[in-house]
């Protein structure tokens, strides 16, 4: 545990001194530019945070050509100034051409900021999501259901008088003694002179 600790540290420190230095030759590269005060010193911050905001959408695996372009605008940046300020340029006499890329960087790193911080990736769909779909099953139509049939009424009971009864009887006695068969219903009607289903009634009594 001690020894991670130990090559953390080193590579934290390793890395402050780095940026400090690339922060100070940015600072007099700018100041030799003309920019002076506090501008001189926004520079190097401008560079290191378009730098944070590349490595940031490349981490994140999102717009990888644009994080790429705009990681090499700036660290170009940071290593012009390097190299500027190693004795390869005359910071006394600065060349026109220098002075013109400083005075426009603010544009560039404003611009390329926004891109990477706002910009948001087109939606993608998962490709399990996509399969799990291609392979469910399509849904079964429902068939139309058809209605339950109804109940058929049941005729009310047929009320028959007790004379009406008697009188059948009587009917169906002479009938029988002179025919020697029992009486039917159709007979049984006639002979009465009432309703089919008053007939069946009588009949059933008797």
């Amino acid at each position: 545990m001690r020894a991670q600790l130990a090559r953390v540290d080193a590579v934290l420190v390793q890395a402050l001194i780095a940026a400090a230095l690339s922060f100070a030759h940015l600072h007099d590269v700018a100041s030799a530019a003309g920019q002076d005060g506090w501008k001189a010193w926004a520079y190097p911050v401008s560079v290191d945070l378009l730098l944070v905001a590349a490595w940031r959408r490349l981490r994140a695996g999102e717009a990888k050509a644009a994080g790429w372009c705009w990681f090499v605008i700036a660290l170009t940046a940071s290593l012009g100034a390097n190299v500027a300020t190693a004795g390869l340029l005359d910071l006394d006499q600065v060349p026109a051409w220098l002075r013109i890329l400083v005075a426009g960087w603010p544009a560039v790193a404003f611009l390329g900021g926004t891109l990477l911080v706002h910009s948001s990736p087109a939606p993608h769909e998962d490709t399990e999501d996509v399969h799990d779909r291609e392979d469910a099953p399509d849904p079964a139509p429902e068939l139309p259901t058809r209605p339950a049939p109804e109940p058929t009424p049941t005729p009310p009971a047929i009320s028959v008088p007790a004379a009406l009864v008697e009188h059948a009887r009587k009917v169906a006695a002479e009938h029988h003694t002179r025919t020697g068969t029992a009486i039917d219903t159709p007979t049984l009607r006639a002979r009465l002179g009432v309703p089919a289903p008053m007939a069946e009634a009588i009949v059933a009594q008797l």
